[in-house]
């Protein structure tokens, strides 16, 4: 296997990082000169790197797949409490999720290549969002099943690139709230 230059893969992190953001604010059909200036980069680099949309946008899926996993232990380290990570942690899924719901118009969800993201994207992710909860066990109510809180949070997401006064985020900061033991007092 080929290694790609420094500048090379800088490129193409600043690319996926830029298109992530433009897609969770303005879906997957943004103009790619736009990913391309926030890059700071110029369009036929992001064209040598992704020579199609769903390139691009499977690209993007899966960094962000792989940041959300690295996000986990790095929020449990540094946020103050177990819940406060597993809050953070949901957060940053759910702008994975914007991109996960624009990645059908971009793929036909009964093609091999999405069918191996939506399994890569469980093998990935379920065990994470289990040890956020495991961690935060004494903080939230019992019984929080992993798969279910991510089910659930991504049906809220439904919808949200369609509705702007539909607050996707806002309703699973409910969820999370309606997680929580509640306090004695």
């Amino acid at each position: 296997m080929v290694q790609k230059r420094a500048d090379a893969r800088r490129n193409e992190k600043a690319l996926l990082d830029a298109a992530a953001a433009v897609f969770v604010t303005a879906g997957v059909e943004a103009p790619v000169r736009d990913i391309a200036a926030r890059a700071g980069v110029g369009l036929g680099t992001v064209y040598r790197h992704f020579p199609t949309r769903a390139d691009l946008v499977v690209a993007v899926y899966r960094h962000q797949i792989e940041a959300c996993v690295e996000a986990g232990p790095a929020y449990l380290a540094s946020e103050p409490t177990p819940y406060a990570a597993l809050a953070r942690w949901i957060d940053r899924f759910v702008d994975l999720l914007v991109t996960k719901h624009g990645l059908a118009a971009a793929l036909r969800p009964e093609s091999a290549q999405f069918e191996a993201l939506h399994a890569y994207f469980l093998e990935q992710l379920l065990p994470v969002a289990t040890r956020l909860l495991e961690a935060a066990a004494g903080e939230i109510r019992a019984g929080v099943d992993a798969y279910e809180l991510m089910r659930g949070v991504g049906n809220l997401c439904i919808g949200a690139d369609s509705d702007r006064r539909y607050d996707a985020r806002r309703l699973v900061g409910f969820l999370i709230a309606g997680i929580r033991r509640a306090t004695p007092a």
